[in-house]
């Protein structure tokens, strides 16, 4: 989805800096400058746009670390009884 968002902004820019809107330093003269302003320009839309998606992959694997450190906890009490 980031990469949509970034692509999406990249076309944006381009096709701004085609019309004219952005200066001519910045649209024709060279194409990297157009990256480096779609990736600015994508970052803090990504941090916005992505927030939900973002919060459930944390809680997601807050679940999957809790779940590890009880299966070690349980491995551990099972070797404290064996030995």
């Amino acid at each position: 989805m980031r990469l949509g968002i970034f692509v999406a902004c990249f076309v944006v820019v381009a096709v701004l800096a085609y019309v004219g809107v952005l200066p001519e330093a910045i649209g024709k003269a060279n194409p990297l400058w157009l990256l480096m302003l779609a990736m600015v320009v994508s970052a803090p839309l990504s941090l916005v746009l992505l927030r939900r998606q973002r919060d459930e992959m944390s809680v997601q694997i807050a679940e999957r670390v809790g779940r590890a450190k009880q299966r070690l906890a349980a491995n551990r009490s099972q070797e404290d009884e064996v030995a």
